[in-house]
């Protein structure tokens, strides 16, 4: 299996839906702190499939 760097895209966007899931943690923010889980574990995934599929 051959990993590639993600996009610079890609990898924004994963890190804007992490971070804005670790900040729903300690901040109520209506829609984003009662799905934080759901915000982090799809920013993760989607940096797993950058680095996974080339061209993402």
């Amino acid at each position: 299996m051959k990993l590639t760097p993600p996009k610079k895209t890609t990898f924004w966007v994963s890190v804007v839906l992490v971070a804005l899931g670790l900040i729903g943690f300690f901040v109520d923010i209506p829609f984003v702190s009662d799905n934080k889980f759901w915000f982090v574990f799809v920013g993760y995934v989607l940096l797993f499939l950058g680095n996974l599929v080339s061209g993402l």
